[in-house]
């Protein structure tokens, strides 16, 4: 009787341990697939932001979806900021929050000045806007790798 126990409590760790490395395989996957989602609302903000600023300094009548698209921006930093992060990637998702901190930073200038009625050309040209982008797009793509290892670990 005591064997089999042990035989039982031994297989049952061992299944419970697996069901464990799959649900944290799963949970990274779920991640890399929001993070590539978001990198590709990083690029097109990337894309549209910077020929709308330029728009919105010869013409005012465009501060209204300039603001719009930064206030969206700000949005998907504090959706993306939130999600539950799998232990395996809390490191890069920390590097990530910093990045968007500082994009956030950006934004917040951007939109005082489209405010205050500052806008200028030179604003674009002067700023940091878009180099968090680029930081936290290197960042996301070295979690696809990650993920791509997992696909990889979870096909052999």
């Amino acid at each position: 009787m005591k064997r089999w126990l042990t035989v039982f409590s031994a297989s049952l760790l061992l299944l419970l341990s697996g069901c464990s490395y799959l649900n944290t395989a799963s949970d990274t996957l779920d991640y890399v697939k929001e993070a590539t989602s978001y990198a590709a609302t990083l690029d097109n903000f990337a894309a549209e932001t910077p020929p709308l600023i330029k728009q919105v300094v010869d013409n005012q009548a465009q501060a209204d979806e300039l603001t719009a698209q930064l206030q969206q921006m700000k949005n998907e930093i504090q959706s993306f900021n939130t999600l539950d992060v799998p232990e395996t990637v809390k490191g890069f998702h920390q590097e990530i929050i910093e990045q968007n901190n500082l994009l956030t930073q950006q934004i917040d200038l951007y939109l005082k000045d489209l405010n205050d009625g500052k806008l200028n050309p030179s604003t674009l040209d002067n700023s940091k806007l878009l180099q968090p982008v680029q930081e936290i797009t290197t960042i996301i793509v070295q979690i696809q790798k990650l993920g791509a290892q997992v696909n990889e670990t979870l096909g052999a």
